[in-house]
């Protein structure tokens, strides 16, 4: 079977700006845009050595000290890709061009009232914005929902993301401190992704948790998200599994009438060095049998999937494609979501009557 899943590139390229030099911007967008041949026209960031770097690593021509002067001296037709924290999101979106396309960091906001005023300045400012929630097109992901799309797999009705491997938390000095760590910083990404394929859920059951001997606001979670009597969909995280690598997992796995896939996620087991992307899809013969069939994808979630959420930005406002994918005014969706959890979480579950 010949499974699409390479991202579609815009036929002519938008230059973009990029807001922010840290970790991210080396490891995964600097990366994707040199793979997928896009243009850096420059760089801008508070300490400018750290730009600095960056630009002569990466041959980006220009290095600003303010995203005003960043503003002053962009082409017309910038695109200008923050990844900053989200406490920068609204000043610095308010320094943007009306009508710029932009593309922010996830999360959209450290709590649902700022990804409302996100929102507001975005609608305002006429910005043509999408939030980097780009687990939704990794390569792998693109292959399970061109499967799905297609009819391979029959009615959908199970999807689980399961994730257990010890996280280096340490490598994230700003997010590892934060009072929603691993919902609002990790498994956004889960719940995007879900959405992605599955719509707004009803309600959310969701419990996160703390390490006992660690700092951390929290490091495991489990989300239930309510679609009904027939579809489940779970999504079940511990970044605190420091038992050697032989019992580790990471994956996505939808289920359907007629088959499955599977997708291992390489990039979190071994972070950030990571293992080997699988991805496996099995489909019922007429007599009901099913064989699971290895299916070898090019690329993975970093930095390939950047190339996705920044090219299809660029398509949208060139107006190759009519959809803008994590548009603001989608994600703002998946931050409800978030934020339903935090309260599903701390409300707790259903007191259960022992001495009757």
């Amino acid at each position: 079977m010949n499974i699409e899943y390479k991202a579609v590139l815009p036929q002519t390229q938008l230059p973009i700006v990029i807001i922010g030099a840290g970790g991210i911007v080396k490891d995964a967008h600097l990366p994707a845009y040199k793979k997928a041949g896009f243009e850096v026209y420059g760089i801008v960031n508070r300490t400018r050595s750290k730009a600095e770097a960056l630009a002569q690593e990466f041959d980006i021509p220009h290095v600003f000290d303010t995203v005003r002067n960043a503003v002053a001296h962009a082409p017309s037709n910038a695109v200008y890709d923050i990844t900053i924290m989200p406490s920068q999101f609204i000043e610095t979106l308010e320094a943007l061009p009306d009508g710029a396309a932009v593309l922010i960091q996830k999360p959209m906001g450290d709590y649902f009232p700022e990804s409302k005023a996100i929102l507001e300045v975005c609608q305002r400012k006429n910005l043509v914005a999408a939030i980097n929630c780009q687990l939704r097109q990794a390569p792998f992901v693109n292959a399970a929902r061109w499967l799905i799309e297609q009819g391979h797999i029959g009615e959908l009705y199970d999807m689980e993301v399961r994730v257990t491997v010890q996280t280096p938390w340490e490598l994230f000095p700003h997010v590892m401190v934060h009072p929603r760590l691993e919902i609002l910083y990790h498994s956004v990404h889960y719940i995007d992704l879900v959405r992605s394929f599955l719509g707004n859920p009803a309600s959310i059951y969701a419990k996160t948790l703390r390490h006992p001997a660690k700092a951390l606001s929290s490091s495991r979670t489990t989300l239930l998200f309510d679609y009904g009597d027939t579809m489940h969909a779970v999504v079940n995280t511990n970044h605190d599994h420091d038992f050697g690598a032989r019992h580790q997992e990471s994956y996505i796995k939808w289920e359907g009438t007629k088959g499955a896939v599977k997708a291992k996620m390489g990039l979190l087991m071994n972070y950030p060095d990571g293992v080997p992307d699988a991805f496996e899809y099995c489909i019922k013969d007429e007599n009901g049998q099913c064989e699971w069939v290895s299916f070898p994808i090019e690329g993975s979630w970093f930095p390939d999937a950047f190339v996705g959420s920044m090219g299809s930005l660029m398509r949208f406002k060139l107006g190759e494609i009519d959809v803008l994918p994590a548009a603001v005014g989608d994600v703002i969706d998946t931050m409800a979501v978030v934020e339903a959890a935090y309260q599903s979480s701390a409300g707790g579950g259903q007191p259960i009557k022992y001495n009757v």
